[in-house]
C-alpha cells in the first residue's frame, strides 16, 4: 500500500519536475553602481577624476568594455570638489568639475574603450593643508556619491645633491625627509636615465633624445604619516648598469651618448597605500583578497599623492666611464672624448 502511495505521489509531481528551469542565471537585476577613481596632487595644474558605472550582461564582459555606453553616464552628473580647513570641519569654497574627452588612449593602455575617454576635470589650484570632499549627484535618479581626502605635503630631499653617480661595486645613496603632518605614507622613486642616439652614417646630423625609467623602489612607508621621518637608503651601483643593459639593447646603426638622470619622487596618502597593498599580486597560496573602496555609495578610490621632480642631474665622469667599459652596457652605450665634449 505504501508503495502504491509513493508511486501515485511521484506521478503527480512529475509534471512539476519536468517543467523546472535548469538554467543558472548569474546576472542579477540591474543596479546603478558608480565607480570613481581620482588622485589629488597640488603639484599638477589639472585634477582628473574618472567616473564610470559597473556593467554586467550576457556574453563577454571584455567586449562590453569596448562600448562607451556600457560604462559611461550621459550628461546627468554634477561633480564638485569642496574645500575645507581645520581637518575638514570648516567649509571654504566649492570647485566645480567640468567634462572633457581625452583622445590619447591606445590599445594596451586599458581594456576599456579607446582612443577617446570621458573624464571630469578641474583646473583650480589645490591648497596645502586642506581637506577636499568629492561630491557627485545624479540629477535624474537623485543618487549622491561622496568621498574625501587630505592632500599630501611636500618633503625635503638631501641626496642626490647635484650629480648622479653610479659606481660598480659601490653603493649610491638616496636620502629624504617626510613632511611633518604631511599625510604621506608610501614613497616611490623612478630614476629616468636619458641618452641620445646619433646615426653612424650621419654623425653631424640630428640627435634623438630617448630615455628609460627605472623604478628603484615603490613601497617604502612611513610609520606614522603625521610625524616627520628621515630615510637614508643605500643601493648597489651595479643595479643601475644591470637595468640599463637590459633595457637598451645594442644597435649597429647608431652611437649612443649618456646624457643625464632625473629623479621622480612620488608619495601617496594612506588610502592610496592601502589600495596598492591590497591590489598587488599575492605571493601566498591564498589568492583571494578583500575588496577595498573609500567611496560612499559607490566603489573605487579617491585619495592624494605628491610628485616631486628633483632637478636634472648630470651623470658625472666616473659613471660615463663605467658605462663605456662595463660588460653589461659597453655594446649599447659608448662614451668617448669627442661625444662627451659636445655637451650632451
Amino acid at each position: 500500500m505504501r508503495y502504491l502511495r509513493f508511486m501515485l505521489l511521484l506521478f503527480l509531481l512529475l509534471p512539476l519536475l519536468i517543467s523546472c528551469n535548469k538554467d543558472l542565471n548569474v546576472n542579477a537585476e540591474w543596479k546603478d553602481i558608480t565607480v570613481v577613481y581620482g588622485l589629488l596632487d597640488q603639484s599638477e595644474d589639472t585634477t582628473f577624476i574618472k567616473i564610470t558605472k559597473a556593467f554586467l550582461g550576457e556574453g563577454n564582459a571584455l567586449k562590453f568594455s569596448k562600448v562607451p555606453d556600457s560604462s559611461t553616464y550621459p550628461d546627468v552628473l554634477d561633480v564638485s570638489l569642496d574645500e575645507y580647513e581645520n581637518n575638514g570641519t570648516t567649509f571654504i569654497l566649492s570647485h566645480r568639475c567640468d567634462t572633457m574627452t581625452v583622445h590619447d588612449k591606445v590599445a594596451g593602455d586599458t581594456v576599456f574603450y579607446y582612443p577617446n575617454q570621458f573624464m571630469y576635470y578641474c583646473t583650480d589650484k589645490l591648497n596645502n593643508g586642506r581637506v577636499y570632499k568629492l561630491k557627485i549627484k545624479n540629477r535624474i535618479s537623485g543618487k549622491e556619491i561622496s568621498a574625501q581626502t587630505s592632500l599630501v605635503s611636500d618633503f625635503e630631499v638631501f641626496r642626490p645633491n647635484g650629480t648622479a653617480s653610479f659606481i660598480p661595486t659601490k653603493p649610491f645613496n638616496v636620502k629624504w625627509k617626510s613632511g611633518n603632518g604631511g599625510n604621506g605614507k608610501r614613497y616611490q622613486l623612478v630614476i629616468r636615465f636619458i641618452y641620445q642616439e646619433i646615426l653612424k652614417t650621419d654623425p653631424n646630423g640630428p640627435r634623438v633624445k630617448k630615455f628609460v625609467d627605472w623604478t628603484l623602489f615603490n613601497s617604502i612607508k612611513t610609520v606614522d604619516p603625521a610625524v616627520s621621518e628621515t630615510f637614508d637608503k643605500f643601493y648597489p651601483g651595479d643595479l643601475f648598469y644591470s637595468y640599463v643593459g637590459s633595457r637598451i639593447l645594442p644597435d649597429p646603426l647608431v652611437d649612443r651618448v649618456a646624457y643625464k638622470c632625473i629623479y621622480f619622487f612620488t608619495v601617496g596618502a594612506p588610502d592610496l597605500s592601502t589600495y596598492m597593498d591590497i591590489t598587488e599580486p599575492s605571493l601566498s597560496l591564498v589568492q583571494e583578497k578583500p575588496a577595498y573602496t573609500n567611496i560612499t555609495n559607490g566603489i573605487g578610490l579617491f585619495s592624494s599623492r605628491f610628485m616631486k621632480q628633483w632637478p636634472s642631474l648630470d651623470t658625472i665622469n666616473n659613471t660615463l666611464d663605467s658605462l663605456d667599459i662595463s660588460q653589461i652596457t659597453r655594446d649599447s652605450l659608448r662614451v668617448n672624448v669627442h661625444t662627451r665634449n659636445l655637451g650632451f
